[in-house]
């Protein structure tokens, strides 16, 4: 007698492409300046260090995080930008971050 199997049997239609299941599928999502093509980043499929244009903070190697572009179809490539989660949902409550050079003074 052979053992009793657990796990359902995968069939082969079922597979996900895994780049998407490693990068997500891309929803809109409308906020006041317009809709926005946004995907979430795993850890796992972060690899490169990006600064969130949120907080002006480096989003790190390994931290999960989000990629939104407008969804006009206007944009192309360059106009993707990497989010920290919290800061791309709390966008509509902040106000723009000034880029400042390194030296420069943070409060003033």
């Amino acid at each position: 007698m052979s053992p009793r199997r657990n796990r359902p049997r995968r069939d082969d239609a079922a597979h996900l492409d895994t780049e998407r299941a490693r990068h997500g599928v891309a929803a809109v999502q409308q906020w006041r300046d317009g809709e926005w093509q946004v995907r979430g980043i795993s850890g796992g499929a972060s690899t490169k260090t990006y600064r969130c244009p949120g907080c002006d903070q480096e989003i790190r190697p390994g931290v999960a995080h989000v990629v939104a572009w407008p969804a006009d179809g206007r944009g192309d490539l360059t106009d993707r930008r990497h989010w920290h989660t919290g800061c791309w949902h709390a966008r509509d409550r902040r106000t723009p971050v000034t880029e400042r050079g390194r030296n420069a003074p943070r409060h003033g």
